[in-house]
Parts: C-alpha cells; structure tokens; sequence
C-alpha cells in the first residue's frame, strides 16, 4: 500500500494594517492655532453685517471682564493704563490661539477632541453674545455657528495635510509583509504645510479686514458730525469765571489747564465703545419721582444749557498717575432734569445705567447741594466724543468716576442708598467715592538728568468741588516752600502750579503736597487706589550735573 501524503496549502499570512500617518506635534499645534485665529476672523466678518453693535469677541470679552474685573482692573490699568481694553483683546486672541494649540494635538489622538473643543467655544460665544444688551442677537448667533465651523473645517483641512506624505521623486518603493511604502520627503512635507497654514492665516487676516470695511462709519459717528451744539446761558455753577487762557506760566511739559479731547483719559468697562445711535436713543428718568419721563437728545439740546470746566479723576489713578483731567462741559443742570420729574422724600441715591449695562451712584443729597452735576452732552467746545459718552453722559463735581461718571447713559433712577449698589460696589470699591486732594510732579520728569542753577519744577493739583488754596515742595529734607498758582476758572477744577529752584550738583528728591480749601493737606501716608482712591505724595528723584 503506498504511502500518501496529504498537504494542505499553506495559510496566508495576515496582511497588517496600513501605517497611521504620523503629525509631528509642531505641526498639530501650529494647526490648532491658526484653526483658532480663522474661526476668530470669520465670527468678526459675521458680525459686522450686524451693523456697528457689538462683535462676538466684544462679547466674550465683555463677559470676561464681569467676571473678572474686580480682580484684574488695578492690574490691566497699572500695566497697560488707557490702553487695557486693546491689550484684552490681543489677549482674548492669543489665549484662544493657544487653546486652539492644545486641540490641533489633542486631535490626533482623538479625532473628536477638536470638534467638540469648537463646538464648546461657539456655545460660548452665543450665550455671551445673548446676555450682551449691546449685540445684534442674530447676528452674533450666525457668527458663532460659522465661527465653530471655519475653526473645525480649517483644522481637519491643516491636519490631513500635515499627515499626508509626500514621495522622493524616482524612488522605488519597498514592500513591507504586503504593505507598499515610498520613501517621503521631509522638506517637502514641511513646505506643503506651510503654505496652506500660511494661506490660512492670510485668509483670517484678509476676512478680518473685510468685515471692518463693511461697516463703515456708524450711526452714531455719522449723526455726532451734523450736531451743533446750542449757546450757553450762563458760565454754569457759582463761583465759576472764564476759563483762563492756556498759557502754562511758561513751562514746557506742564499739563495744560484744559486738556484737549484726543488727550483725555478713558477708564470704563466697555471692550468697545458703544455707537450709539441719537435717533433711537432716550434717557429715561425713573425710579423714586412723582413724573417719570423720557428725554430724547432733541429734546436735551432745547434745555437751557450751561458750560462749566470740571476735573474728573479715575479711582484707579496711582499717585502721581495721569487717569486724570481738566476739561470743559457744556450740557443740562441735573438739578434741572430731576426737578421736572419730582424727587420723592425719601430717594436717598441717584442711580444710573449705561448702554453697556454698567451702573454706579452717589447720594442724592451731593447731587443736589450746589455743586457741578451735569447731564453734559458737549466737551471742549464739541459734541461729546463718542469714546467719553456720546450723546450724553453725567458729571459731578468732586466724585470719582466709578460712582458719578457714567458715559452713554440711559436712565437716571432715584432710588434710597440700601436699595441699590452700582456695578464695582460688589467687587471690593466703597460706596463712597469722594476724590481726594491730590497734587502731580509733571516737571521734571522722574530720573531727569538737570543742569546746576535755575530750574522749575511744575505740575498740577485738585480737590473738585473744594479748591486747592496752596501746594508746596520739598527738596530732599529741606522747608517745604510753596509754590506759585496759576488762574483757575472755579474751585472744580485743577490747578497748574511752578517754583522756582536753583538746582545744585548731586542726586536730589523732590516731593510735592498740597491743601485744599478746607484747610485739609493730604497725606503722606500711602495707600493703594483700592478701594477709595490712592493717597501719599508724588516724588521722584533727579541728578542735578
């Protein structure tokens, strides 16, 4: 009997899985930002068919800002002083831009990830954008849901061509159990992904620069152009002369006595300013009064009006800082505005609510004693600026701006002082906010190097709705000698003030006090502006050769 022998084909190896192209981290992250500025872009090009209310980044940032603001408002001032609003907007998309990093990386390992990361953001951005009483709330939803997918779309776009590779010209390929493979080139790879990156970015930057060119001047910019301000009656409140012509008693680097718009200090919550538009704008007058009534800017402009210089002074100003300034404003008596409506016994605070939301007040009692309180609606001889409260605003004399200053104003209510607490009395400010006497060194200037002999040392000192009645300076632990004052147009104002020195060689402190009417001099004692306003002298030092 043969022999049989019984073979069985041999089974075929299992053929392994293609390889999973591979992202280089860099590449991941580098994709995530630029996924996170395109979504950022195209959010803004939506929202500006909105017309000129607030963007979706206005928003977000708005919301961040009550939220944060108690915490963060000395540091951004201290840091970036008038420029804080600009600096949170760099920083809202740097942040994003890093967040959208952190995805680009997560992503490759999760497909989902990056997604959901976008998806997250446009949710947010909607409800900031809703609870926002500034936005267009159409346009800032449409901007969110396109925002969410131009970030999710640019992102799975960059990573496949970060992953996709890209062959040695005239290379044979090598198998591998069944699997081809071509040899890449680096270099090519890197530069494929460059260009669409940085087509990208120009596509985001492009975008950005289209939306701002389609909303054009606003309504409110284009009506504050054809406003003429009415004549005065009267200088305004008593005591009040001619403003002195600004001559600065001959000192080059003191501050003027009026300071000129461009030039004014803005300290406020509002990322952007609101445009307001006059022809849909009403003041109401509610709250504690017999009539309540509702004011439109023409109906403003036909009130009797005055013109009055008043020097407003931020809370946040540091001691010897420049968060303050003298201007002239012209605009209604608020004694006027409140005696129509019928100020009921009882109404302790006056209370007041800006476009943005942004509320503050001050007893009624210091709105009503006789000193300058203004619904002003002109500054400096024009039409508000929108930046500082176009079409109106109020101004008080001798408060701080966080408790009486508020721009773009919408309603004045009377209320009583328990009932009622502006926006920074919860985060951490006293309800209270005189301004203090306070004095500035303007000349020289701190580490100022100086020729020996005559020299003067100049600058400016308040005490709104009291008057500065004499300043003084000290060199080193020399007397205190006083300085001369320059003319003053009432007691609400700042005053310029210059001694004569003759400076001899070496290293010298100079400080500066000064007292106002009351017979009070500030105090030496330092202290932050938290929570009622910085105090201590403004010093610096100087080398005389």
């Amino acid at each position: 009997m043969a022999d049989t022998t019984s073979t069985t084909p041999p089974q075929s190896a299992a053929r392994p899985a293609p390889r999973r192209p591979t992202v280089p981290p860099w590449r991941a992250r580098a994709a995530g930002a630029v996924a996170a500025a395109v979504a950022l872009a195209v959010g803004e090009f939506v929202s500006s068919f909105g017309g000129h209310e607030q963007s979706l980044i206005a928003s977000v940032g708005s919301s961040f800002i009550d939220q944060f603001a108690a915490v963060l408002k000395n540091i951004a001032v201290a840091i970036f002083g008038t420029s804080d609003k600009a600096a949170l907007v760099i920083g809202i998309v740097v942040v994003a831009m890093v967040i959208g990093a952190a995805l680009g990386t997560a992503t490759v390992r999760r497909s989902w990830v990056g997604p959901a990361g976008f998806v997250a953001f446009g949710a947010f951005g909607v409800y900031a954008g809703l609870s926002d009483p500034q936005t267009n709330k159409a346009a800032v939803v449409a901007a969110a849901v396109a925002a969410t997918g131009a970030g999710i779309a640019t992102l799975w776009m960059l990573l496949r061509v970060a992953a996709a590779p890209h062959p040695v010209p005239s290379t044979s390929a090598a198998r591998d159990g069944g699997v081809t493979e071509y040899p890449t080139d680096p270099a090519a790879s890197r530069r494929a992904f460059f260009g669409w990156a940085g087509a990208a970015g120009v596509f985001a930057i492009g975008i950005s620069a289209a939306g701002r060119a389609i909303s054009g001047p606003s309504k409110a910019e284009t009506a504050r152009g054809g406003i003429k301000l009415p004549s005065v009656e009267g200088a305004g409140a008593a005591g009040t002369t001619t403003v002195p012509a600004d001559a600065p008693m001959g000192v080059t680097g003191l501050s003027p006595y009026v300071v000129p718009n461009a030039d004014f200090y803005r300290i406020d919550t509002a990322l952007v300013v609101p445009q307001v538009d006059p022809a849909s704008w009403k003041l109401k007058i509610t709250g504690m009064v017999d009539h309540p009534y509702e004011l439109t800017l023409d109906d403003i402009l036909e009130l009797p009006q005055i013109e009055v210089p008043v020097t407003l002074q931020c809370v946040s100003n540091d001691v010897g800082g420049d968060l303050v300034g003298n201007a002239t404003w012209q605009g209604v008596p608020l004694a006027a505005i409140l005696d129509r409506a019928g100020v009921q016994a009882g109404a302790t605070q006056i209370a007041s609510t800006s476009i943005d939301g942004w509320t503050c007040g001050f007893p009624t009692s210091v709105g009503l004693d006789g000193r300058t309180a203004l619904l002003a609606i002109g500054m400096n001889g024009e039409p508000l600026p929108i930046p500082h409260g176009f079409p109106a605003r109020l101004v008080v004399a001798g408060l701080y701006g966080y408790v009486s200053a508020t721009k773009w104003i919408t309603e004045i209510r009377l209320t009583t002082w328990d009932d009622f607490d502006g926006y920074w009395i919860p985060r951490g400010w006293s309800k209270d906010g005189p301004i203090k006497t306070a004095s500035r060194i303007d000349v020289p200037r701190r580490g100022a190097s100086l020729a020996a002999g005559p020299t003067k040392i100049a600058g400016v000192a308040w005490a709104p709705s009291r008057g500065i009645t004499k300043v003084e300076v000290q060199v080193d632990d020399g007397p205190w000698q006083q300085a001369r004052l320059g003319q003053v147009a009432s007691k609400d104002t700042w005053v310029q003030w210059v001694l004569d020195w003759d400076a001899t060689s070496g290293d010298h402190n100079i400080q500066v006090r000064a007292t106002d009417a009351t017979g009070e001099t500030q105090t030496s004692s330092f202290a932050p502006p938290a929570p009622n306003g910085a105090t201590g002298y403004d010093s610096r030092d100087v080398k005389v050769d």
